[in-house]
């Protein structure tokens, strides 16, 4: 017998059969885990199964590669978000995010890192979240290897007046440098170079970014567009300004 126990978050819970449930966690060892919940679809169980819970994992199969059996117990609510529609949304394209662009049981402690405090802002309904989701996303990218450079300028080094980023490279370039190739490039909001308050505006331009280097990694990797949860949080966003 195979067995480990962890921590993390649900992802998605879905009935499996009449009482039971496959749910997915993302753990802090394990990665992206899926694994059968006897009695799943009860009532008793219905609250530690919702989508941005903090459990506690143990996993146990006959073979390491079958999708074997989850325990699970609470460890920390995040129904805070469930009474508040944005929240409720950003929470979703949390869940969805790591669910697309994450393959199943190949652990990444940094972003799980990145990933349990803003479950916890979000969960909290924490005013000013969505700042905290948009770098989160960055901190995907980084993990996918496509990390943004926005430290200075890709042409001519100065940290001055960064306004644009290469949609090829990543690489931010400043406004004198980007000339009369200023219309091909990707707007550098202001709120990801850490000046100055975020509006509603620069979030979205924010999300705008990393989905043109989010839909690049789907497309190079034969994936599915990005998930629906993502968009209905972006229109929400939009619909704030």
């Amino acid at each position: 017998m195979m067995d480990w126990q962890d921590s993390g978050t649900i992802l998605s819970t879905r009935p499996h059969g009449e009482t039971s449930a496959i749910v997915e966690v993302f753990t802090a060892a394990h990665g992206r885990h899926a694994g059968l919940v006897r009695g799943g679809v009860s009532r008793k169980l219905a609250a530690t199964l919702q989508p941005g819970s903090h459990v506690a994992v143990s996993w146990r199969a006959r073979l390491e590669d079958h999708m074997g059996t989850f325990t699970i117990e609470p460890l920390r609510s995040r129904a805070g978000a469930l009474s508040d529609r944005l929240a409720l949304a950003g929470l979703n394209a949390t869940c969805a995010m790591l669910r697309f662009a994450l393959p199943e049981r190949d652990p990444h402690p940094r972003l799980y890192a990145a990933s349990e405090p803003l479950f916890d802002v979000i969960g909290a309904a924490i005013e000013g979240w969505p700042v905290d989701y948009l770098r989160w996303e960055l901190a995907l990218l980084d993990e996918l290897g496509l990390g943004l450079d926005l430290s200075r300028c890709a042409l001519s080094g100065s940290r001055e007046d960064l306004a644009f980023v290469s949609p090829r490279t990543g690489r931010a370039v400043s406004r004198k440098a980007a000339g009369d190739w200023a219309p091909r490039l990707l707007a550098l909001p202001e709120v990801l170079l850490g000046q100055g308050p975020a509006t509603w505006g620069e979030i979205g331009a924010g999300l705008r970014l990393t989905g043109h280097f989010l839909n690049h990694f789907a497309e190079e990797h034969h994936r599915r567009a990005l998930p629906e949860a993502r968009n209905r949080l972006i229109a929400m966003i939009a619909r704030q300004g």
